[in-house]
């Protein structure tokens, strides 16, 4: 929990990773490419006094995991989203056993959530049924310029998507997180493009889209197709940095969201180990709209207190304490002539 100026907010940070990108877990110069684009945004758009030596950042380990975020960062749960990257990395990159025994040990703190490849066909839909049921899954983390042999990326509509997210729906998992942001080396820019969301949450209206990195830097075709989807939610991840290096970009980012979507379908996320949540959650709590981006209407606290926990947490059925809820709104009465 983090308090201000008398004021109290649950924090969810709804996107956070272990990974292991070590030389000796690594493919292939990929699997460096990679980890040293991840360490250019870290370095780029923090804090000088929040930059982590690059030795640091090729893994952290659960104990360092759970001092950042709960110990330091204020976060009351957060929700691991993994990438697995296996053409990169030998192991693959989101260390899956680490991070669910972290999530077994701490269930009041953690939730973890998968990740699934539809070109993996029939064997993998296999595997993603005996997943749902060993890690108790409510959500996915997909990332569709993944390699997989000769491919270099996939579409949410595409024929054998359609079969897992149709396998998703029964077997319970209805937050579908999806990495629609900008590109990393060495995935292609246009893997990541946001019109697939369009389609595939007009099929499965019982599903949650949340669009990871709410689609930047496609921002504006983003909004249009969340604004017509109410199931198509905005992730914060890599948007939130903005914060410090380009704050009048990120005023037009918070403020476009919640011109198009409002404020009950943006999460929080520092995308741990990019970011962490400690100093991410101080600013968001003092930030405000410039007084000249007059188009944007100023952020309330409770709007801050939805994006930053309550939305994440009404999603994933995390408790919340009473006294860190918003009042329920009442519904209004209907006149009869």
């Amino acid at each position: 929990m983090y308090s201000k100026n008398g004021e109290s907010y649950f924090i969810v940070d709804a996107h956070v990773a272990l990974w292991d990108a070590r030389p000796e877990n690594r493919r292939n110069i990929h699997g460096t490419q990679f980890i040293d684009c991840f360490y250019d945004y870290h370095r780029n758009l923090s804090p000088e006094s929040e930059v982590w030596p690059y030795e640091d950042y090729l893994y952290q380990g659960g104990e360092r995991l759970m001092t950042d975020l709960f110990t330091d960062g204020y976060v009351d749960h957060a929700i691991f989203q993994p990438a697995h990257l296996g053409e990169f990395y030998v192991n693959g990159f989101g260390q899956t056993e680490e991070a669910f025994a972290l999530a077994q040990a701490h269930p009041d703190r953690l939730t973890y959530n998968h990740n699934w490849d539809p070109r993996n066909g029939e064997q993998g839909l296999v595997q993603l049924r005996e997943d749902a049921k060993r890690f108790g899954l409510k959500g996915v983390k997909l990332y569709t310029a993944e390699w997989h042999g000769e491919s270099r990326g996939w579409k949410l509509d595409d024929y054998w998507s359609y079969k897992y997210l149709e396998a998703a729906q029964e077997l319970g998992i209805r937050n579908i997180h999806i990495h629609k942001g900008p590109t990393i080396r060495p995935l292609d820019r246009d893997a990541f493009d946001v019109a697939d969301v369009d389609k595939a949450a007009t099929d499965f209206t019982g599903l949650n889209f949340v669009i990871e990195h709410c689609g930047l830097p496609r921002l504006e075709d983003f909004c249009w197709i969340a604004t017509q989807e109410p199931n198509v939610h905005a992730g914060l991840a890599v948007a939130m940095p903005f914060i410090h290096t380009r704050p009048k970009y990120f005023a037009q980012i918070i403020g476009e969201l919640l011109y198009w979507l409002d404020e009950d379908r943006i999460q929080f996320s520092s995308d741990y180990a990019i970011w962490t949540p400690r100093w991410l959650v101080e600013r968001f709590v003092d930030f405000q709209i410039p007084e000249d981006m007059t188009e944007y209407a100023p952020l309330t606290t409770d709007q801050k207190r939805k994006i930053l926990g309550l939305n994440a947490a009404a999603m994933y059925d995390i408790e919340v304490p009473a006294e860190l809820q918003l009042p329920r709104e009442e519904p209004q009465a209907v006149a009869v002539a």
